[in-house]
């Protein structure tokens, strides 16, 4: 498959896990009332299940051992979850940025970056194998 394709549907296919984040997100920063970088992380976990399940099936197509694969995914998100939630905290929490301005920049860095985790790291040469 043409990578640029591949980007493509990855990004629209990981538009519902950023819709979920975000729903989520609101749902307890603004109904819950909970700290924001709780919202946030939480939300961030949700999204990330979701994401990994929906594109490992559809976008990379791939036949990689499922626990080495979800590790290696950990492994990226034991470095951009304190990252993100830094950012996060330090634009909402210090700067007084808007909370959903700063969560679309995250999810925005976090697309392109995770795409190119997974496409090379995680999936590498095991991508549409199905």
């Amino acid at each position: 498959m043409n990578e640029y394709l591949r980007f493509i549907k990855y990004a629209l296919l990981s538009a519902s896990a950023g819709a979920l984040e975000f729903g989520s997100f609101a749902l307890f920063n603004e109904v819950f009332h909970w700290h924001y970088w709780v919202s946030y992380l939480i939300a961030l976990v949700l999204s990330v299940i979701w994401n990994f399940t929906i594109n490992r099936k559809f976008t990379f197509k791939s036949t990689n051992n499922v626990p080495i694969a979800m590790l290696k995914v950990f492994g990226y998100y034991c470095v951009f979850t304190p990252v993100s939630t830094w950012l996060e905290q330090y634009l909402a929490g210090n700067l007084w940025w808007n909370e959903y301005w700063v969560t679309i920049i995250n999810l925005v860095f976090n697309l392109v970056t995770e795409y190119t985790f997974q496409r090379l790291v995680v999936y590498g040469k095991n991508v549409d194998q199905r």
